[in-house]
């Protein structure tokens, strides 16, 4: 007979295995430039990360294998995809690979039987896809992990999402997480690090500012590649700028040196996307309102005479700004005067509270400029959170009983 088993409190009668995780996107505070080997996706610099808080945003991916079902096959977001795209395929192989491993030498009889069976994989963010915010690096985290648990792998998971999103690598782990981009031709030493956990810094808040949830007109794997090809700016950057900049963050980071890592960290930010403004033809991923945010951050830090908000940007416009916790109801009144929600008042705030501010005169005339109504869309109130977690709740499972996504069966 068929052995049944689950990773979750699943019902037993389910004719195969589940495995089932939540994993939370990252934020770059040091950015990663390009790839030296974009087969093995593998940087040409080190890089910093914040893994942001589950409660807040998240990835959430299901998994299940049965003999009954007739092909691997995923869904993102409610759509099937093709699952035979190349970096999934990296992440399912290698993940197989090491379950056909560790088993090999088992005594269960089932095993072999479940490494034949197909998978069926579904996964939900909430947050925007493709928009600058990392969804790839959490995608992908969150399937290794839920891949290995359903396979019953125990080993140094960052590499293999590495193989599916350079960035996925960093949200294996939950805190503050460098990327170390190795020497090694064959990417055993490019790995993931942790440098503090979550709890390290709990003052630390950040607040994403949604800008645009459309798609990018340049997605960063192909931006970063004509970077690689025609950037001289970038490869300067990345041998005289980062090795130093990465090791003065970690330091801010360990003392809780918010005015040396806010300076550190956008500066970081201006300089990738001066790569991206060198790259022929150039990239922009910033946009009017990106360019407001920056100036309204500078405005707010000169009044008080210190770096109290700090923004930086991925591959795309929408601004990811740090601050400690007193600084957020203020710098939130200020956002909403120089970015007045238009239609959602209600769902302009999500996350964790602001609290209440008045804004000073003072303040008012420093960070003066005209009004753009609807600019920026939402704003998610989040700190630092853990890696990858499993999901125990068989009500947020996203795949029922025939292996289906809910909302298809």
């Amino acid at each position: 007979p068929h052995r049944v088993a689950s990773v979750h409190l699943n019902s037993a009668t389910q004719q195969r295995h589940n495995g089932e995780g939540a994993s939370a996107l990252v934020m770059m505070t040091s950015k990663e430039g390009g790839k030296r080997n974009e087969e093995l996706i593998l940087p040409i610099n080190s890089s910093l990360s914040v893994t942001l808080h589950q409660d807040q945003l998240k990835t959430t991916t299901s998994a299940a294998v049965s003999r009954d079902f007739k092909e691997d096959r995923i869904w993102l977001n409610g759509r099937e995809e093709n699952i035979n795209q190349p970096r999934l395929q990296s992440c399912l192989r290698e993940i197989r690979r090491l379950a056909h491993k560790r088993r090999s030498g088992s005594e269960e009889e089932s095993a072999p039987c479940v490494l034949s069976y197909r998978v069926h994989i579904c996964s939900e963010n909430n947050f925007p896809t493709a928009a600058g915010l990392a969804s790839s690096a959490a995608g992908y985290a969150c399937l290794v992990y839920t891949l290995a648990t359903l396979y019953g792998v125990e080993s140094e998971l960052s590499e293999i999402a590495r193989q599916g999103s350079g960035s996925a690598c960093r949200s294996m782990y939950g805190g503050f997480v460098q990327w170390v981009m190795g020497e090694r031709d064959d990417g055993k030493d490019s790995l993931a690090q942790q440098i503090a956990p979550e709890s390290h810094w709990p003052e630390l808040r950040v607040l994403v500012l949604v800008v645009s949830t459309e798609r990018k007109l340049v997605g960063s794997t192909a931006g970063m590649q004509t970077s690689v090809e025609t950037s001289p700016l970038l490869k300067h950057r990345a041998e005289a700028v980062v090795p130093e900049r990465m090791r003065e963050m970690c330091e801010a980071i360990r003392q809780r040196d918010f005015e040396r890592f806010g300076q550190l960290m956008m500066k970081d930010s201006n300089q990738f996307h001066a790569t991206c403004l060198d790259t022929f033809p150039p990239i922009f991923y910033l946009n009017d309102i990106s360019r407001h945010i920056i100036h309204v951050v500078h405005c707010f830090n000169a009044h008080y005479g210190q770096t109290r908000v700090a923004y930086t940007f991925d591959a795309g416009p929408n601004a990811v700004i740090f601050c400690l916790e007193q600084t957020v109801g203020e710098f939130v009144s200020v956002l909403r005067r120089c970015f007045p929600p238009e239609s959602n008042g209600d769902q302009f705030l999500k996350g964790l509270p602001a609290g209440p501010a008045s804004l000073s005169e003072e303040l008012k005339m420093a960070v003066d400029m005209e009004p753009k109504p609807g600019g920026i869309q939402q704003i998610i109130i989040t700190k630092a959170g853990p890696g990858p977690q499993l999901v125990e709740d068989p009500s947020l499972h996203l795949l029922v009983k025939d292996g289906l996504p809910k909302q298809c069966a």
